[in-house]
């Protein structure tokens, strides 16, 4: 019987924009994943995220038959780490995209700059409110976006999926992001700031990719997670949207990285 990959996505971009990795993921293993994270009223978007790794939990409690490996990508990561914290017995192992997991120093400072109100100056949430939110269609979607410099670097079919998937029916015959905005703006208003507080406390076996041009994480931050969570720690080329920019390698290493985590676990 081939093992569960649950998949949580990063802040804006709907997990079936990551077509392309899921599919090369499911040619060795059963996949399945939330679409848009923090859309349901049932789970509010809160400072640190606890409904939202609640909605998590809650998906994969209803959608598997037993412990999955959670992978995901940046928000997705936190996700899953938190997920895991509170019910270990849903995971068979975690695997964490480039997801800001900050050392305490790091972690303060954005504890700091949501308590003096500046905190969407220092995510990329500042300009969230002002993006375009309505085309004629999907291709006028593609054109638009394939002109941003972020989205430069994706490959040609996650651009694609992008324009299609992640974007809606606007009932006027038009396309929307289908990942709402505000939504968008509110999660990157609360990023957890709490990661140190749970240091000892993973009990499943956590790998974490980080992009090798990503400004994410500095080095500080990857010797805390080491040190303190166990964390098999690995780099990848390209930046923090590298599952958009190389999707087939990144699923490659993912697979990989699953075997060494279920390897090392077996040789303690």
């Amino acid at each position: 019987m081939r093992e569960t990959i649950h998949f949580a996505h990063a802040n804006s971009f709907p997990a079936s924009v990551y077509r392309k990795l899921l599919t090369r993921l499911g040619e060795r293993h059963e996949v399945g994943y939330l679409d848009t994270i923090g859309h349901d009223p049932a789970y509010p978007i809160t400072d640190c995220w606890p409904h939202l790794v609640a909605e998590s939990i809650s998906h994969i409690e209803r959608s598997y038959a037993g412990p999955v490996i959670g992978v995901g990508h940046s928000l997705g990561g936190f996700l899953m780490f938190y997920a895991a914290l509170q019910r270990p017995d849903l995971f068979r192992a975690i695997i964490i995209l480039d997801s800001p997991l900050m050392g305490p120093r790091r972690s303060f400072g954005i504890w700091l700059a949501k308590r003096l109100g500046f905190i969407q100056k220092v995510t990329p949430g500042g300009n969230t409110l002002k993006r375009r939110d309505n085309w004629a269609s999907v291709e006028m979607v593609h054109d638009y976006f394939a002109r941003k410099p972020m989205f430069a670097r994706f490959d040609p079919d996650c651009l694609a999926d992008y324009a299609e998937h992640g974007t809606r029916d606007d009932d006027a015959g038009g396309r929307k992001l289908k990942f709402r905005p505000q939504v968008e703006h509110d999660i990157y208003g609360t990023l957890p700031h709490d990661f140190p507080c749970h240091k000892g406390r993973l009990k499943v076996p956590a790998g974490f990719i980080a992009g090798e041009e990503s400004d994410v994480l500095r080095g500080s931050d990857i010797r805390f997670m080491r040190r303190h969570f166990g964390m098999m720690v690995e780099a990848h080329p390209g930046g923090h949207l590298f599952p958009l920019e190389r999707p087939l390698e990144t699923a490659e290493h993912i697979l990989a990285l699953v075997e060494r985590l279920r390897g090392d676990q077996a040789s303690r």
